[in-house]
């Protein structure tokens, strides 16, 4: 199983709040990189990463933010 960003929804959130993803990968203590390749799905962020997200973008709940992929 692997948890994954919501690209569309953080970019949705992002643009509604006016803050670019580099401002968020500071609020969220990561590189600007790190976070790109989790919205791009190339990294699958952390359970605490997922928490700090969740924490930042307050407002949202889980599923909101992230989707539950099953790996075969």
């Amino acid at each position: 199983m692997q948890v994954r960003v919501k690209a569309e929804k953080i970019r949705k959130i992002l643009a509604e709040r006016n803050i670019s993803q580099n401002r968020l990968a500071i609020y969220l203590g990561t590189t600007s990189g790190y976070l790109s390749q989790m919205v791009a799905g190339k990294r699958n962020p952390s359970p605490n990463m997922r928490e700090k997200i969740l924490k930042v973008l307050r407002g949202y709940q889980f599923n909101d933010i992230f989707e539950i992929k099953k790996v075969h």
